[in-house]
């Protein structure tokens, strides 16, 4: 992989944190407005799962009968950084961490048992055959998800949010990508400004992309917007656009 930076200035590479760090900061709420999103996080995780629980048992069986290995693939993300708010460090501090609490995300499994036995972290690609047929549908509907509802009562997650990543790949591209450390400022979300606008990433020029939209999404945070990603989030699911 090779660092963006290459070829640009200080000053000009100096110029882009600032920028960005100064988005984030707009983007801070105050505690009412934190309350208001927590409140409504918890409101739709229950009755997302009230909902959707017989999809659940359905969408078990079709994962057992159709491939080896567990319904459920839990693994190791990065998460929302807690002291984001108070004062910052310095990065060369920063880098030495991970920039944002670990925690175990929940999804329906949609790929072998042994799509990562090497222990390497490796983006998915399109018509990737580590991915199983009912895998395949389940991305693409996003619904391999679903499970992720339950992160989302426990406060590892909101349900909008920059996706969380896996810390082998949040430490490459936190060398990679000015300000990718910035999306640890919120809480991760099941679907964010980025997926409804763009497909599972492949490549670091792809999370680049990705992160410009969660600095746009932090930068103009409220209730209003989540709302609006969420629903946008449904066309994404019914016309299985965005996934493979």
């Amino acid at each position: 992989m090779t660092d963006p930076a290459d070829g640009l200035d200080a000053p000009a590479t100096s110029r882009r944190k600032e920028h960005g760090r100064a988005a984030a900061a707009h983007g801070r709420l105050h505690h009412g407005e934190q309350q208001l999103i927590r409140a409504l996080n918890v409101a739709v995780a229950l009755i997302g799962i009230l909902i959707t629980l017989p999809l659940w048992v359905v969408i078990g069986v079709l994962i057992k009968l159709t491939s080896r290995g567990p319904v459920f693939y839990l693994q190791t993300r990065v998460g929302y950084d807690a002291r984001s708010g108070g004062p910052r460090r310095e990065d060369s501090r920063r880098s030495q961490d991970l920039g944002g609490r670990p925690f175990r995300i929940i999804k329906f499994r949609t790929m072998r048992t042994d799509a990562e036995a090497g222990g390497t972290a490796v983006w998915a690609k399109a018509n990737d055959d580590r991915v199983t047929m009912i895998g395949r549908f389940l991305r693409r509907t996003r619904l391999d998800e679903l499970p992720q509802l339950l992160n989302v009562l426990r406060g590892d997650m909101n349900v909008v949010g920059p996706r969380p990543e896996r810390p082998q790949l949040v430490q490459e591209l936190r060398q990679q990508i000015p300000d990718y450390q910035l999306r640890h400022r919120v809480r991760p979300g099941i679907t964010g400004h980025a997926q409804v606008h763009l497909q599972y990433d492949t490549s670091v020029d792809d999370v680049r992309r990705k992160v410009h939209h969660d600095i746009e999404y932090i930068a103009n945070r409220s209730v209003w917007q989540d709302l609006i990603i969420m629903l946008k989030t449904l066309p994404v699911m019914f016309f299985r656009r965005g996934g493979w």
